[in-house]
């Protein structure tokens, strides 16, 4: 499954939530996979990383 896949699973599964515990669970997994996938771009573009050199 690609990152994409993965956002767009975690929305439909976050449309589908009632429950305002597991509706903040999913939120922040959504941010922390679109946070993974800027990283993945971000690599792809040959950017330099956030990371210090050492």
């Amino acid at each position: 499954m690609t990152k994409e896949q993965h956002i767009e699973e975690l929305r439909a599964e976050l449309r589908r939530a009632t429950d305002a515990d597991e509706r903040r669970q999913i939120e922040a997994e959504i941010v922390l996979a679109q946070a993974e996938r800027e990283v993945i771009w971000a690599e792809q573009d040959g950017r330099p990383s956030a990371e210090p050199p050492f």
